[in-house]
C-alpha cells in the first residue's frame, strides 16, 4: 500500500536539498531550497510497497486450481493412519508413576444431556479431535528447562496464508499446515516422534482432564456483569448510581491498588476448566465427551490434557499414546461404568 509522509524543512535548507536531490521528481525543489526560495515549505514523497501477494499474478482459475490440489493433497495425508515417518518409530518406553504425557487439540462442538444407572443428568461438551499430530520435539536443552516439549498441532489450515518458516516446520514433520500449535511439557519416557498422528482414544472414559481455551470476549463491561456486584439501592437519594461501583478509595493511601474491581474489559483471555471428567469417547468420530462447560465459543480449538490434580492422577494410561496401527482394536463407543446406555434394559419387573 502507497503511503505519504511529509517533511517540513526547518531552516535545515542544505540537508533539505540533498535529500530532494535523490528523489526522481524533485529536482526543481531542490534548486529552489538553494537558491533561498522558501515559497514551499512541505513536499509528500510517496513510498511504493514492491511486496505481493501469492495470488496477485496468477489467473482465477490458477487460484482455484491450486487450492483444490493442495486440499486433496492434505486430504490423502491424512487419511492413512501411517505417517511417513512412523515406519520407524521412536523406542516405548513403559509407564510409571509420575510419567506426564502429551496433550490434545479439539474442536469444541457443542453440550448435550447424559444420564447415568442412577438417573443422574449430567450436561456435557462435546470435543472432536481433527487431524491432530505432533508437530516437532524440543529438548530440554534448547528450551532451558526442567522437561522438554512437544509441539502439537489440529486441524488443517489453507498454506497459502503461512510464512516460509512455519512451512519449513510442517514439512520436517511430513504434515500439512495446522491452525493451532500448543506446547505441551512431556517427560523423558513419553517422547513421541514428529508427525505422530493423535486420537481421542489417548485419553479413557472415568480419567481426568483439564482444558484450556480462551473464553468468550465480551467488550467492555460494567461492574455488575463483571464482576457480579450487587448495585446500589434504587431510591432514597440515588442518582444515576445505580449500576455503580460506588467509593473505590482507601482511608489513608491516596490512590486506588492495583487489582480492583472495576469496569473493563470482559472476557478474551485464556482460562482453563480443571478435573471435568472423561464420560465417553467416540473412536469413529473421535470425539470426547467431557462433564460441565468448557471455555469458548462453539466451533473453538481447546488444549486438552491429563489433569494435574493430585486427587484425579491417571493410572496406567494409554503410553506415550494411542497407536491406531497397534495390535489392539477398540470398539466405536467407549463409556464409563456408570453411564446409562439406551440400549440396556431400563425397567425390569419381578
Amino acid at each position: 500500500m502507497a503511503g505519504w509522509v511529509a517533511l517540513r524543512l526547518l531552516g535545515r535548507e542544505v540537508a533539505a536539498a540533498r535529500l530532494l536531490a535523490g528523489v526522481p521528481g524533485q529536482a526543481a525543489a531542490a534548486a529552489a531550497v538553494v537558491t533561498g526560495r522558501r515559497g514551499q515549505w512541505c513536499f509528500l514523497v510517496r513510498h511504493i510497497n514492491s511486496t505481493t501477494w501469492w495470488n496477485e499474478h496468477l489467473s482465477k482459475e490458477n487460484v482455484e486450481f491450486l487450492k483444490k490440489i493442495t486440499s486433496e493433497e492434505y486430504k490423502a495425508q491424512t487419511a492413512s493412519k501411517l505417517c511417513p515417518l512412523k515406519d520407524e518409530p521412536w523406542p516405548l518406553h513403559p509407564w510409571v508413576p509420575g510419567s506426564k504425557r502429551v496433550g490434545l487439540i479439539g474442536l469444541k462442538l457443542g453440550m448435550m444431556p447424559l444420564w447415568t444407572k442412577t438417573g443422574e443428568r449430567h450436561v456435557v461438551t462435546l470435543l472432536q479431535v481433527q487431524d491432530c499430530h505432533v508437530i516437532k520435539y524440543q529438548p530440554m536443552e534448547e528450551t532451558n528447562g526442567k522437561t522438554a516439549l512437544l509441539l502439537v498441532g489440529g486441524k488443517n489450515a489453507s498454506p497459502f496464508y503461512r510464512s516460509e518458516s512455519r512451512h519449513k516446520v510442517y514439512e520436517e514433520a511430513g504434515v500439512p499446515p495446522k491452525q493451532k500449535i500448543s506446547t505441551f511439557k512431556v517427560s523423558a519416557n513419553a517422547i513421541i516422534k514428529p508427525g505422530t498422528p493423535l486420537y481421542a482414544a489417548h485419553f479413557q472414559p472415568g480419567q481426568f482432564v483439564d482444558v484450556t481455551a480462551k473464553t468468550i470476549g465480551k467488550g467492555f463491561q460494567g461492574v455488575m456483569k463483571r464482576w457480579g456486584f450487587k448495585g446500589q439501592p434504587a431510591t432514597h437519594g440515588q442518582t444515576k448510581t445505580h449500576r455503580r461501583p460506588g467509593a473505590t478509595g482507601t482511608c489513608k493511601v491516596s490512590r486506588v491498588f492495583p487489582g480492583k474491581k472495576m469496569p473493563g474489559r470482559m472476557g478474551n483471555i485464556y482460562r482453563t476448566a480443571l478435573g471435568l471428567k472423561v464420560w465417553r469417547i467416540n473412536t469413529k468420530h473421535n470425539i470426547i465427551f467431557v462433564n460441565g462447560s468448557v471455555p469458548g465459543h462453539r466451533n473453538c480449538l481447546v488444549k486438552i490434557r491429563d489433569s494435574n490434580l493430585p486427587a484425579h492422577c491417571l493410572e496406567n494410561p494409554p503410553f506415550p499414546t494411542f497407536f491406531a496401527d497397534g495390535e489392539e482394536q477398540l470398539p466405536e463407543d467407549l463409556y464409563d461404568e456408570d453411564v446409562f446406555q439406551f440400549t440396556d434394559t431400563s425397567v425390569m419387573y419381578t
